[in-house]
């Protein structure tokens, strides 16, 4: 799973709450893909995490003004 790219592990993230609120699994597939769902949400942040320090630094590299931009305000 590491080396997959983004699109992919959310691809397989949103296959697994669409399972997960379909309730058609167990209990204990539940938790698998409770844990699974977690994993690669957190893989899914740290990789746009990355992704968004690239930007900065290329920003900053345009020019002698360094420019950031928040990717946490909405469109």
């Amino acid at each position: 799973m590491s080396g997959e790219k983004f699109e992919q592990k959310l691809k397989k993230l949103e296959e697994i709450v669409e399972k997960l609120e379909n309730g058609e699994v167990d209990i204990e597939e539940n938790l698998k893909l409770f844990q699974e769902g977690m994993k690669l949400g957190k893989e899914c942040r740290k990789m746009l995490d990355d992704i968004e320090l690239k930007v900065s630094k290329v920003l900053s590299a345009e020019g002698d003004e360094v420019k950031t931009e928040s990717f946490d305000e909405p469109l």
